[in-house]
């Protein structure tokens, strides 16, 4: 599998870094209220970036609200997920996550999705925004049915 990023949570890590950590971690659990608590009131989510079946126009998922209803199209709909990072890479507010998520869809479908995953974060530690710069058609090519 490669090497790994192994992050001890108790040592001191870029704010940044930590959001992200947090926001895989509540991700994983599927707490979706303590996930939207990272996110500052004006932040946006962009995942993927541009133009994609979960954001027609390409301009992200604005506020609690959208982050929200972000949250209810994608994430809801996941069985699983696992994260792979294979390294990261912090510099002033923001950190860059390169890696893969492993959904686990219904009806045993399994999706590996390979990306850059950016976090920037404000002086609160709080997520100002979240871009997720990822290819659906290398993502959607690796979707196959697992045994459950």
């Amino acid at each position: 599998m490669g090497v790994q990023v192994c992050w001890d949570v108790d040592a001191e890590q870029p704010p940044a870094r930590v959001a992200s950590w947090k926001s895989m971690n509540a991700t994983c659990r599927g707490a979706k209220d303590e996930w939207l608590a990272l996110f500052a009131a004006d932040a946006v989510v962009e995942d993927p970036v541009g133009k994609s079946m979960f954001d027609e126009e390409g301009r992200g998922h604005h506020g609690h609200e959208g982050i929200a209803a972000f949250w209810e199209l994608t994430i809801a709909k996941v069985e699983r997920f696992e994260f792979v990072i294979k390294d990261s890479f912090a510099a002033g507010d923001e950190v860059a996550n390169v890696g893969t998520i492993t959904t686990y869809l219904p009806g045993g479908y399994r999706v590996d999705t390979e990306g850059v995953f950016v976090y920037r974060v404000g002086a609160d530690g709080l997520v100002r925004s979240m871009r997720a710069f990822w290819e659906t058609e290398r993502a959607m090519a690796t979707a196959r049915q697992v045994s459950g």
